[in-house]
């Protein structure tokens, strides 16, 4: 009898071990799975346009939680993410009051200042180098979907090349002037800006050849280039109260933009993002361009 007591406890032992052993597995296994759930849960701070609607394209627009000025698209982010403004005016404080877990910037526009107090958050920051052309686009796109794990990479980058790939040749050449207004003296765009590589995708030709980047807006610069069309961002064309107005500066009525009264509008998130919608804007200015006869 004492022996099968001794026997019957062992046993009741060994459960209670077996037991316990279960439920510490089945805890570690829980915490490992919370572990990977709260890993996968971004909070992202997105300070370039183009980056944002790569993370929205991506499909992890849900977990952008802030934007710089230039985030427009998609415009569902204007209820779902704090806009912080241009970048050359956000603070630190700011950026950390949204607890971020992922900050995505680009170098343009942002003081290396900001940047370095960023990264010394500990807040995990990439920061990267635009090409601006087709090919850049898409490295940037896949650059994005690594950081966020994403599948879909192959299927936005073919978005681009389609679109791309809807461009007609127009029936003849036409130089096209951007003039960026709204802030500030009016500028033109030289060679090497993202709106000058859209205009050659588009199958046109920039009115100034003589520099790069963006200068300030000369009425000799305008006779020199002589444009058959200015194009100017929505907003920018707002902001001098329509085509007349863009009439009315100095050295336009001399060019044949101006005598044809040739002007076109176009989104700026659009027109300068060289995101996934680079095709599309490139086909919508084709398009525009092609109506000019």
């Amino acid at each position: 009898m004492k022996h099968l007591i001794k026997t019957v406890t062992v046993a009741l032992v060994l459960l209670a071990t077996v037991s316990c052993k279960k439920e510490q597995k089945q805890t570690e296994e829980n915490t490992v799975a919370n572990d990977t759930v709260a890993k996968t849960e971004q909070r992202i701070i997105s300070l370039n346009g183009a980056l944002t609607e790569m993370v929205s394209a991506l499909g992890h627009q849900d977990e952008i939680v802030g934007v710089d000025v230039t985030s427009t698209y998609p415009e569902q982010l204007k209820e779902s993410a704090q806009n912080l403004g241009h970048t050359s005016k956000i603070s630190i404080e700011s950026i950390m009051a949204l607890q971020p877990t992922l900050v995505l910037a680009t170098r343009e526009g942002i003081s290396p200042e900001l940047i370095e107090k960023i990264e010394l958050s500990g807040i995990t920051t990439y920061v990267f180098e635009r090409e601006f052309s087709p090919y850049g686009a898409k490295k940037t796109v896949a650059e994005v979907a690594d950081i966020l794990d994403s599948k879909n990479v192959k299927e936005v980058q073919d978005k681009i090349d389609a679109d791309l790939a809807k461009i007609v040749p127009l029936e003849k050449a036409q130089k096209v002037l951007f003039i960026y207004a709204g802030h500030g003296p009016l500028m033109v765009s030289g060679k090497n800006t993202p709106v000058d590589k859209v205009i050659t995708l588009a199958g046109g030709t920039n009115a100034i050849e003589g520099f790069d980047d963006y200068k300030p807006l000369t009425p000799e610069a305008l006779v020199k280039g002589n444009p058959d069309v200015i194009l100017m961002f929505n907003s920018g064309l707002a902001s001098l109260s329509g085509i007349d107005g863009v009439l009315k500066i100095q050295g336009i009525a001399e060019t044949n933009a101006g005598k044809n009264k040739n002007v076109i509008a176009m989104d700026g998130g659009l027109l300068a993002g060289f995101g996934p919608r680079l095709g599309e804007a490139a086909l919508e200015l084709n398009s525009k361009l092609s109506e000019n006869k």
